[in-house]
């Protein structure tokens, strides 16, 4: 305990969002869709917009929904010189069927209803269109491998990315959380049941990816 405590502290002391680990994924696969002629993209659970900004430098109709009124305000006040963007203070549902080339969920897919969400974005998708999450799930056995491994990297990449001490998070790390209630190998099974032929995979800082495409 004194060692996980200790990695605890240093850790609030170098924060970094394990999210950012990721953005290049996301991005990849953003550029995919554009390359296929993609223009309409959501970001389910937006937060402060972060991601809704690279988004937006690749897509000419951006729509961010957040439905925590805080991180939607800001995200709106952060990207209110952005043309492309709409944030919407709302939770994800009753979308436009057909609606999107893309569809983003980064950290956001536990906070909802997993398999009304995934039918719902399935609906909401265009012909060739993607669905990109970035998800978390409650820890078992089977994740223990790539938990310590995270666990031995994660003050490493905290340090390189904030040398000094953090007083406190920063903004884009104080949008609401909650606990992921659903391991990997559930999720798994719903998303396989709603979205045929998706690919997922367990991946380090507690996290999982998981990509589907709309048939043509």
């Amino acid at each position: 305990m004194g060692l996980l405590a200790a990695f605890d502290r240093f850790n609030r002391a170098h924060p970094w969002s394990h999210n950012d680990a990721f953005a290049g994924f996301v991005l990849r696969h953003a550029r995919g869709v554009k390359r296929e002629g993609g223009h309409s993209v959501m970001d389910v659970g937006c937060g402060t917009g972060k991601l809704v900004v690279h988004l937006s430098r690749l897509f000419p109709e951006v729509v961010g929904v957040e439905p925590d009124p805080g991180a939607a305000a800001t995200a709106a006040a952060h990207l209110s010189s952005f043309a492309s963007v709409r944030i919407e203070q709302r939770p994800f549902g009753h979308e436009e069927p057909g609606g999107y080339d893309l569809i983003v969920f980064v950290a956001s897919l536990h906070h909802m209803p997993l398999a009304a969400t995934l039918h719902e974005a399935k609906r909401s998708m265009r012909r060739r269109g993607r669905i990109v999450i970035v998800g978390l799930a409650r820890e078992t056995p089977a994740d223990t491998p790539l938990s310590l491994v995270s666990l031995a990297f994660n003050p490493l990449v905290g340090l390189m990315r904030h040398p000094g001490r953090a007083t406190q998070p920063s903004s884009h790390m104080q949008a609401p959380t909650v606990a992921a209630t659903e391991s990997f190998e559930e999720i798994q099974r719903v998303a396989r049941r709603v979205l045929p032929g998706i690919r997922m995979r367990r991946r380090l800082f507690w996290r999982y990816t998981a990509t589907w495409t709309s048939p043509g």
